[in-house]
């Protein structure tokens, strides 16, 4: 068999092209394989991803060990890569946890507090009152207390981040084919990938990175268990002077007393429209899709209109001097494990699985590729 490649990724969103980075800084022949983001996402028909956006927020700070130390990773290099690429993409606005001490969710604040111990993350505890002095913008409950992450958290803009690993992966000599991989199959001396268009690639070994897509029929030998999940967020258009009154503002996540939806909240970020927005997500009830072609109407739908006025109410309740012009829904979608963690595993000799960011995946998604290429390796 004449191969095109040693290794393919099929599946070019933040992990895939990460994985194609890494496998082609070892010096392996790679091939990165992915359709491109759609222009109209209302008639479009085909595959999605998630990293459709340009804000994600980043932090080192997290109730998981396993997430924390993913992140750390992969915020330690957020610097290189964007010397390499010459693309930005990691804003530090500094990232806040906030949540209950005592009671209900105080378990949210407690983990944090132990992995960040035991890891030496560097972080600012803020009673109630310190948390109104440092950031007046916002008001919480008189009970919440917060740990703020004021150096190497913030956001990073994920559109560029893939755009980032991919010129790096080019640089290093990977190859980028922008099709759609429709089928898989392994052979005694390797694999062959089927695109949609007819094209077909050879190499000795495949990562398939497809997110939400991954449980598509034909692309693993064995099929993954994923809770692939309806999310609404909301967009909070700002002016000029609104984005100025909050240019100290962090990335938020937050859990409330008393139990319910845990919203995340991002900063003011200027968005390819040329617009300013801050957003908020955090869907109260989880919706499962259960088909790719639920997957598929769910972002070209735009989100759910009910969800959007629960989020619409939560970020106004700690944010009641919001000052916005507008609002819209958009679509997005989170891939669960049963385990929680992401699945970076072997199916085969030949065949790698990369997948489940479990709603974390985005600023950890370096890392997250560098082990299936790691995988892939041997």
């Amino acid at each position: 068999m004449v191969k095109d490649a040693d290794v393919i990724v099929v599946g070019a969103g933040l992990m895939g092209a990460a994985a194609a980075r890494h496998l082609a800084a070892s010096g392996v022949r790679t091939c990165l394989v992915g359709p491109e983001e759609p222009r109209d996402k209302r008639s479009h028909q085909g595959v999605f991803a998630s990293h459709y956006d340009a804000a994600r927020i980043t932090r080192r700070l997290d109730p998981s060990a396993f997430w924390s130390d993913v992140s750390r990773a992969s915020i330690d290099r957020y610097t290189e890569l964007e010397r390499q690429s010459g693309i930005s993409f990691f804003h530090e606005t500094g990232a806040l946890m906030a949540g209950p001490l005592e009671g209900h969710g105080a378990a949210f604040l407690q983990k944090t507090r132990e992995v960040a111990t035991a890891d030496g993350i560097d972080f600012v505890e803020m009673d109630g009152r310190a948390l109104r002095q440092k950031f007046p913008f916002f008001r919480f409950p008189d009970e919440i207390a917060a740990f703020y992450e004021p150096r190497g958290a913030g956001y990073i803009d994920p559109r560029a981040h893939v755009q980032a690993q991919i010129a790096v992966a080019q640089a290093d000599g990977a190859r980028c084919v922008g099709h759609v991989a429709a089928r898989i199959d392994e052979t005694a001396d390797g694999v062959i990938i089927h695109c949609q268009d007819g094209t077909t690639l050879r190499s000795d070994r495949v990562i398939v990175a497809c997110g939400a897509f991954s449980g598509t029929a034909g692309l693993l030998p064995h099929p993954v268990t994923l809770d692939v999940l309806a999310r609404t967020v909301v967009l909070f258009e700002i002016d000029a002077e609104e984005a100025y009154r909050l240019k100290t503002m962090p990335s938020v996540v937050y859990v409330p007393p008393g139990g319910g939806s845990d919203p995340y909240v991002l900063p003011p970020v200027r968005y390819p429209d040329g617009k300013t927005y801050i957003k908020i997500g955090g869907d109260p009830e989880d919706v499962t899709l259960e088909t790719q072609e639920d997957v598929k109407a769910w972002f070209r739908g735009g989100g759910d209109p009910k969800v959007g006025a629960c989020l619409t109410d939560m970020l106004l309740a700690i944010m009641p001097d919001l000052r916005y012009r507008s609002t819209h829904l958009e679509a997005c979608v989170t891939s669960y494990t049963e385990t929680g963690l992401p699945l970076i595993a072997a199916q085969s000799p030949r065949i790698i699985a990369l997948t489940g960011g479990c709603g974390k995946g985005a600023k950890c998604a370096d890392e997250l590729g560098r082990r299936a290429a790691q995988l892939a390796l041997g």
